[in-house]
């Protein structure tokens, strides 16, 4: 199997675990934060939603560009805004040539130049980061008075 399709196999597999965790916080407490330095829960989710959008379209135009954009009011526009696009994306993922992914791309962050990395250590790194947040995310689900949906095995809060 190559780099592109082992990414994408990892893809499609996390993106489920990835929705139930967003679709898991209550908007009564969505601006939750663990801590005053930490984003609260919706724009947790709302960075997961958006470095989808980042990945595919920079790896289409050959650079990367970070603009923060704020998170939506609601978990439901989040949610929404996910699901009318995460399919669309992957499809667009798939149609993406693997010499692309070889290829040395800039990532830029407030105009500036912030690394050059190639395409396939772009979509391991967005990867990485999105479980790195929805993990970061599933813990806010508990004190928020939620529960957290199984990930990669059975959830205290689905087994009782």
């Amino acid at each position: 199997m190559d780099e592109k399709a082992l990414f994408l196999r990892f893809w499609k597999k996390e993106a489920p675990a990835t929705r139930k965790v967003i679709s898991r916080i209550p908007q009564e407490r969505s601006d939750y934060r663990a801590d005053p330095k930490a984003r609260n829960a919706r724009e947790i989710a709302w960075l997961i939603v958006r470095e989808e959008m980042v990945l595919v379209e920079g790896l289409e135009k050959g650079a990367f560009e970070w603009v923060e954009v704020p998170a939506p009011a609601t978990v439901k526009e989040i949610l929404d805004t996910y699901d009318q696009c995460h399919d669309d994306i992957t499809r667009r993922l798939e149609r993406i040539e693997s010499a692309r992914l070889e290829q040395h791309m800039p990532f830029l962050f407030g105009g500036k130049e912030v690394m050059k990395e190639t395409g396939q250590d772009y979509t391991l790194g967005f990867l990485l980061d999105t479980i790195h947040h929805r993990g970061q995310l599933s813990t806010y689900l508990r004190p928020m008075g939620s529960t957290v949906p199984a990930i990669y095995g059975p959830s205290a809060d689905e087994s009782m």
